[in-house]
C-alpha cells in the first residue's frame, strides 16, 4: 500500500508522472465511492515489519530504561533517595529513540516505528529533564511547593519542545509537530500553576487550569486548520501532520469543556444526559465540517457515559450498557456509511468565506499546494 505522500515522492523522482498519480487518485476514490480527502488517510502500517521493528523497539526501551534506572540507584542520582525514578533511565531511552530513527525513520522510512520512536524520544527527554531538575531543586530548597513543581514542570516542557522541534528539522515525521505543540501547552499550563498556584484554592486552580487546557485546545486546533489549509486535497504529509495535531487538540478542548460543565461527575441526571448528547452532536457537526473524526473519537467516553445515565434512569438497568454500546455503534457506523453525503449537506449550509477554508469536497486530484505552515 502506498501513501499520498510516496506518490508524490515518485512524481518528483520521475518514476511516474503528475498525470499517471492523479489518474490513479481518481481511480481508487472511484473504486472506494468516496473522495480521497473523506477517506482521512495517514500513514501508520507499510506492511508487518513495521509492527515487527515496533514490538522489537518497545522490548528495547523496556530494557535501556531499566538498566538506566539501575545506573541511577547505583550512582545514588535519583529523585526521592533510594529507590526514586532517575534520570538516566529518561535519558537512555531517549537516546536509544535518536539512534534508531537515524536508520527506521531516516534510511527505511518506517511508519509506525517512527512514530514509536518519536514518543519515545519527546517521553524520554521529559522524563531525563524534570527529574534533573527536581533532583537540583531537592538539593537547594528540600520539598517542592506548587509554584517550584509549576517551574520545573513548565522547564521540562520547553526543553521537551526544543527536542521535538529539532526532532522534526532531522528527521520531518508529522506526528512530531503535534508533540512539540504538547510542550509548549505544558509550558503554559506549568508557568500557570507557578504564578498563582500558591495564591488561590486548589478547586479555583483546577478552574483555571481547566480553561487553560480550553484555549490552549483551540489553539492548537487553529494550527492544525492551518496546516489543513495548506494541502485541501490532503495529498502530502501537511496532510498527516494537521490529523495528529487534531488528535492532539480534541480530548484537551472536549475535556475541559465536558468538566466545566460539570457533566462528567458520578451523578448524572437525565438533564445532563440529553446536553451531553446534544455537545456530542455539534461536535459531530463541527468534525463532518472540517473532516476529521478526532472530536468524535474524544467525545465517545462522554457520550457513552451519558446514554448509559438515560437508559438507567428509563429502567433498563441490566441492558443499559448493551444499549449504550448498540446506539453508538449504530451511529457511528452509518455516518461513516454516509460520511461524503453528510460533509455536502453541512458545508453547503457554510458561508462561501468559511467554505473555502475547509477540505475539498470533490478534489481526487490535488491543486497547488500552498506553502508549508510554520511549525
Amino acid at each position: 500500500m502506498y501513501s499520498q505522500q510516496e506518490l508524490d515522492d515518485a512524481v518528483a523522482a520521475g518514476a511516474l508522472t503528475s498525470q499517471s498519480a492523479n489518474a490513479l487518485r481518481a481511480f481508487v476514490a472511484q473504486q472506494r465511492s468516496s473522495s480521497l480527502v473523506d477517506e482521512e488517510q495517514f500513514r501508520l502500517i507499510t506492511g508487518f515489519n513495521d509492527i515487527f521493528v515496533a514490538v522489537a523497539g518497545a522490548i528495547l526501551f523496556f530494557a535501556v530504561g531499566w538498566i538506566g534506572q539501575w545506573l541511577g540507584d547505583q550512582l545514588g542520582f535519583q529523585v526521592g533517595g533510594d529507590f526514586g525514578p532517575s534520570p538516566l533511565a529518561g535519558l537512555a531511552i531517549a537516546l536509544t529513540a535518536w539512534g534508531l530513527a537515524l536508520y527506521f525513520t531516516a534510511k527505511r522510512r518506517m511508519a509506525l516505528p517512527s512514530i514509536l520512536f518519536l514518543l519515545a524520544f519527546v517521553g524520554g527527554t521529559f522524563w531525563a529533564a524534570s527529574m534533573t531538575l527536581g533532583i537540583v531543586a531537592e538539593g537547594l530548597v528540600g520539598t517542592l511547593e506548587e509554584r517550584g513543581a509549576g517551574i520545573i514542570a513548565a522547564t521540562a516542557a520547553a526543553i521537551t519542545a526544543a527536542a521535538a522541534w529539532l526532532h522534526w528539522r532531522t528527521f520531518r515525521v508529522p506526528i512530531t509537530v503535534a508533540a512539540g505543540a504538547v510542550a509548549v501547552a505544558g509550558i503554559v499550563l506549568g508557568l500557570t500553576a507557578a504564578i498563582i498556584g500558591d495564591s488561590v484554592p486548589g478547586t479555583s486552580l483546577m478552574t483555571i487550569i481547566l480553561w487553560m487546557v480550553l484555549l490552549l485546545g483551540l489553539g492548537i486546533f487553529a494550527v492544525a486548520m492551518k496546516w489543513d489549509a495548506s494541502d485541501p486535497a490532503r495529498v502530502t504529509r501537511r496532510s498527516d501532520v494537521a490529523f495528529w495535531l487534531h488528535l492532539a487538540a480534541a480530548p484537551m478542548i472536549v475535556h475541559a469543556v465536558f468538566t466545566l460543565l460539570a457533566l462528567n461527575d458520578a451523578n448524572a441526571t437525565m438533564g445532563e444526559g440529553f446536553l451531553v448528547i446534544g455537545l456530542y452532536l455539534l461536535l459531530g457537526l463541527a468534525a463532518i465540517a472540517i473532516d476529521r473524526r478526532a472530536l468524535l473519537v474524544s467525545a465517545l467516553a462522554y457520550v457513552l457515559y451519558a446514554l448509559a445515565a438515560l437508559f438507567r434512569e428509563f429502567g433498563a438497568v441490566e441492558l443499559n450498557i448493551a444499549l449504550t454500546a448498540l446506539v453508538i455503534g449504530s451511529a457511528l457506523l452509518l455516518l461513516s456509511a454516509f460520511w461524503h453525503q453528510a460533509r455536502h449537506k453541512v458545508v453547503a449550509m457554510l458561508p462561501h468565506k468559511v467554505r473555502r477554508h475547509l477540505p475539498d469536497l470533490h478534489g481526487t486530484v490535488p491543486a497547488a499546494v500552498s506553502p508549508e505552515p510554520a511549525a
